[in-house]
């Protein structure tokens, strides 16, 4: 298993949490996905290599920003 982690910036509330949880969970591959809106961290486990431009992608689809 593979761990990712992603710093996002806009996450206010555990709604912005859930939204990125749901967003990156449909990708193929993903296991688990857990936001904190108040570390602005999200961490990604998958079974093997995830393209990390394809999830930094769904995420500023749907309003955040990833920094690094």
């Amino acid at each position: 298993m593979s761990e990712l982690k992603i710093n996002v910036k806009g996450m206010m509330c555990t709604g912005c949490e859930n939204r990125i949880k749901n967003a990156i969970g449909e990708i193929k591959g993903i296991k688990s996905v857990d936001a904190n809106h108040k570390t602005g961290q999200v961490v990604i486990n998958s079974d093997n290599e995830v393209n990390i431009e394809e999830i930094k992608s769904v995420i500023e689809d749907i309003g955040f920003e990833v920094t690094e």
